[in-house]
């Protein structure tokens, strides 16, 4: 299980997003001080910091630069402060991402999924009832026919094999693929998810069992039988 840790002083915020968090299917790890999640690393390991800015002793600035003297698990800034200085700090000190409270649940789960594709794109090999997806070598097989992807098609791929059984939106998919900002619209989902249908079709995988539309929220990765 994903490990996540979260650092605020406030302990509402550390209970929203562990409400938010939990039943998407990570292990959330609560700390109250920046101070408490370094000692925690020494000897602990967690897959991804969410790291308020704002604390009393030792801010996340701070904690980011202490963090990175001996690590490079990804942090994603989670502060009030929105200014542009104060997030450029923040990615200059070592950062990987930056989210402005309030923050919207369905951006912020996009977001550390991103991050964590990006992470783990160098090693990872998905293997599902006879697809291969190797992110080292950016290549998808069937069997041993290549199948020929565009980067965002394989990106989407990636991201439902990833997470099967989940519902995503077009809203999220966008945020996971293009970036919040992207001037992009919900029919380039449809798009790509129809030309990612039809090559797996043509490649002889049975997607229709697989890869199915939830009607009026977007799409879903199946497990069969499931």
């Amino acid at each position: 299980m994903i490990k996540i840790m979260m650092v605020d002083d406030e302990k509402r915020m550390l209970d929203l997003l562990s409400l938010y968090l939990t039943p998407k299917g990570y292990h959330c790890i609560k700390m109250g001080t920046a101070l408490e999640a370094i000692r925690y690393l020494d000897s602990n390991k967690v897959d991804l910091i969410l790291l308020d800015v704002m604390m009393p002793e030792m801010d996340g600035w701070e904690a980011c630069r202490e963090i990175r003297k001996n690590s490079d698990i990804p942090i994603i800034m989670l502060t009030a402060r929105s200014e542009k200085t104060d997030i450029i700090k923040g990615l200059n000190l070592g950062a990987d991402d930056y989210i402005s409270k309030p923050f919207d649940e369905e951006e912020l789960t996009a977001r550390i999924e991103a991050i964590l594709r990006r992470k783990n794109s160098e090693e990872k090999t998905i293997i599902f009832n006879g697809l291969t997806l190797k992110h080292d070598s950016f290549e998808l097989l069937y069997y041993e026919n290549t199948v020929p992807l565009t980067p965002k098609e394989f990106a989407m791929l990636s991201l439902f094999l990833q997470h099967r059984n989940k519902v995503f939106t077009r809203e999220h998919l966008l945020t996971a693929i293009w970036g919040y900002s992207a001037a992009t619209e919900d029919r380039t989902i449809d798009s790509h998810v129809r030309n990612l249908r039809d090559k797996l079709r043509k490649a002889g995988f049975p997607i229709e069992e697989y890869l199915t539309t939830v009607w009026g929220l977007g799409y879903k990765w199946m497990e069969k039988d499931s």
